[in-house]
């Protein structure tokens, strides 16, 4: 049975948490810490940094995050007690704007279908009065998991340096206009956009209270922007592949088929000497 990638707290509330595995995704020096003293009752945590990426130490090749190798994270998996048959519900602190959605997408790249992302985070879930303390558990042991490849689709900086302003395809960046114009650069080395690039930033994909807008809405606005492409002919990337992964969300929310995943994004692209366009 098909489900919404997306779980609102009311619904939260009225499932059978013993069924579920929940996970609270955390990004930021202190994410642990901010874990341990109050998370979602049962939760279990991964991190942006230690599970969800191989940081390598130069960003040149690959990003600033990476995808771990198959085998590590297969081990995570296996840490948290997840499987290809598991109900799993990930939120974040940020709107799943950063690991929270970075996790949907590697878990569904996993081969782990029943994965909903808590709309509108931990926040909303304390405003609905779903239940938060710092108790930490420990996973259930379950048949490990065996990932042979990731099962949905990405492109490298070759494919984007051959597509990027070629009218058959999109290029779609999510980092905010600023950005994206090039007016400035807080994280990489040089500021501006992969030329023919569109840009429509992550956070046009909430509403004012951090929840997602309405698959309707969602549906509309990007159908205006993708006019039927095909799917394996669109690239979404950010500054590091992670919160590209909230568009993608956002897409499947909608009806979408999931378009292509450029992990290295700008974080890769800016760093190799590629060609750079900024707007005035």
């Amino acid at each position: 049975m098909k489900i919404s990638p997306i779980i609102n707290a009311e619904e939260l509330a009225n499932l059978n948490q013993d069924d579920l595995i929940i996970v609270d995704a955390g990004s930021g020096g202190s994410a642990y810490e901010k874990y341990l003293l109050e998370h979602l009752d049962g939760a279990l945590y991964v991190d942006i940094n230690n599970d969800l990426a191989e940081i390598p130490k130069d960003a040149e090749k690959g990003g600033r995050h990476p995808l771990p190798s198959l085998e590590k994270f297969a081990e995570i998996l296996n840490e948290l007690g997840i499987n290809q048959n598991s109900h799993v519900i990930v939120y974040d602190d940020k709107n799943a704007s950063i690991a929270g959605a970075r996790f949907w997408w590697m878990l569904r790249a996993a081969g782990v279908e029943k994965v909903q992302v808590l709309n509108g985070g931990i926040q909303k879930a304390k405003e609905k009065g779903l239940l938060v303390n710092s108790n930490t558990v420990t996973a259930k042991p379950v048949e490990k998991i065996s990932i042979k490849k990731w099962k949905l689709p990405m492109v490298d900086i070759n494919f984007i340096e051959d597509i990027s302003e070629n009218p058959e395809y999109m290029v779609i960046d999510v980092r905010e206009k600023d950005r994206y114009d090039g007016k400035t650069e807080p994280i990489d080395e040089v500021a501006g956009h992969i030329p023919g690039a569109v840009n429509i930033p992550f956070k046009e994909n909430l509403n004012e209270d951090g929840t997602f807008k309405s698959p309707e809405i969602l549906h509309e606005k990007y159908a205006e922007v993708l006019k039927n492409m095909a799917s394996n002919k669109i690239a979404v990337h950010c500054g590091s592949g992670v919160t590209a992964c909230h568009t993608l969300l956002a897409m499947k929310y909608a009806g979408f088929e999931l378009p292509n995943l450029y992990v290295g994004s700008w974080s890769e692209w800016s760093r190799n000497e590629k060609p750079v366009t900024k707007n005035n």
